[in-house]
């Protein structure tokens, strides 16, 4: 048994790499912008297999459920569950900026703000139509169509078709479910061939970042950068940890656990780009397939914590900047409001942008031209949405598969409190053949 050496360690590599891409950003920024394709095509990767991932482990995980009323079951504590979180996040964030008030002293005349810079993201906000709207959109053209978009709930729609209609043939169906069942080894091979390049991506789109926008960018909004980083960190520390701790789980080991995503997700600026591997963990901690191919993607439309905090911090960081008065009837409209808005914005960067608009159509007071003030630094703010986002569904399937009575407390326990020299840890490697298992491990 021979431990890796710390420089073949991933989240050492992609550490290393951020740092890089944060260095070259500073001292080379024409250098460093010019190496965004890296990160682009890492991303890319990523969302290439995230489709028949989602696909193969929700139909596999349905299938082997075999109970039509357990795969509704677990969908509707998943949802209240979300819903649950997601208002609590929001408030929070309501509260925030009244306690922090991150935009008091600006005093920005609105129209004094060339609102040509958003107008994109207005345009695009202004193409949502409701929850018709959405429900059309998750429903794709064709079967195979939904693996070409670039969502994630058309191909959870289609694969819970195929697995409920798995489970209802029963033994007539096993060649089918053994069939998608390597299939989704076989992916799951090709996920982890990919998160071998996660230092190149990571350093390409730090680099990138930091290059284009620049730290000292940073510093005419660091109140409202550090109210909403303070914000969530409270919020991931607080609320999910009590959570956790609820559902007798650490926290804090869980977020080591997942170290690596959270570092991939850290240089990329997007969720996504941990999704297949953080469904793999999550099936090694102890929870059920079927739990985990139902949570995880319904959370990345469903449960974005840090979309929410975002979206209430910053509507009234806009209202306090340009001294726009917001009643409460105001407030608690754009509370409401931003409860479906923010649904189905997932974890890609600039989706947080795009929702915050639509989430000011409805607060007309609040003039969307104000959103040039932050245009600047939503990438940097993409970053603690996403990371607060891949927490909250990571706590979200552990805490549905425990509500089931699913979950493996044994592979809990041994995933989170594993001893130095347990030969499960991914950063020790062992001669002895791997056993056969659902997923296969790197």
């Amino acid at each position: 048994m021979k431990r890796k050496p710390f420089h073949k360690v991933l989240y050492i590599q992609v550490l290393f790499a951020i740092a890089a891409g944060v260095l070259l950003g500073h001292f080379a920024p024409h250098e460093a912008v010019a190496l965004k394709p890296l990160g682009d095509m890492f991303i890319k990767l990523v969302r290439m297999i995230i489709g028949p991932v989602i696909f193969c482990t929700v139909v596999t995980g349905i299938a082997g459920m075999q109970d039509m009323k357990k795969v509704g079951r677990v969908g509707g504590k998943a949802l209240l569950y979300f819903e649950a979180a997601s208002t609590l996040a929001l408030a929070i964030g309501l509260l925030a900026a009244h306690v922090l008030k991150p935009g008091s002293g600006f005093n920005v005349d609105p129209a004094t703000l060339d609102a040509s810079a958003v107008s994109s993201y207005a345009a695009q906000a202004a193409h949502g139509d409701g929850i018709v709207a959405f429900v059309m959109h998750a429903i794709p053209e064709t079967f195979a169509g939904a693996m070409t978009q670039s969502d994630i709930l058309p191909v959870l729609v289609i694969a819970m078709l195929f697995g409920s209609a798995l489970a209802l043939l029963g033994d007539k169906a096993a060649p089918v479910t053994n069939l998608v069942e390597t299939l989704s080894k076989a992916f799951f091979r090709i996920v982890h061939m990919i998160t071998s390049l996660a230092p190149i991506g990571a350093f390409g789109a730090m680099a990138f970042t930091i290059g284009r926008y620049g730290i000292v960018s940073l510093l005419p909004m660091l109140k409202l950068i550090g109210s909403f980083y303070l914000t969530a960190a409270l919020f991931v520390a607080i609320v999910l940890g009590l959570i956790a701790r609820m559902c007798g789980f650490s926290l804090w080991r869980f977020l080591v656990y997942i170290r690596d995503e959270l570092l991939i997700v850290l240089g990329t600026s997007t969720s996504e780009a941990a999704l297949p591997q953080l469904m793999e963990k999550l099936e090694r901690l102890g929870c059920p397939r079927g739990v985990v191919g139902l949570v995880v993607p319904t959370g990345y439309s469903f449960n974005l914590d840090g979309t929410n905090i975002y979206m209430t911090l910053a509507v009234l960081f806009l209202a306090q900047a340009t001294n726009t008065h917001l009643s409460v009837t105001q407030e608690i409209t754009l509370l409401l409001v931003t409860m479906l808005t923010s649904k189905g914005s997932t974890g890609v960067t600039g989706a947080g942008f795009i929702t915050l608009a639509a989430s000011l159509s409805v607060v007309p007071t609040v003039p969307v031209a104000a959103m040039v003030l932050i245009l600047g630094i939503d990438r940097f703010m993409s970053e603690c949405r996403a990371l607060t986002n891949i927490v909250g569904n990571g706590v979200a399937s552990i805490v549905v598969s425990a509500w089931e009575g699913g979950l493996d407390r044994d592979a809990l326990a041994a995933a989170l409190g594993r001893r130095a020299n347990d030969s499960t840890d991914p950063h020790f490697e062992t001669t002895a053949p791997a056993q056969n298992t659902d997923i296969e491990k790197a």
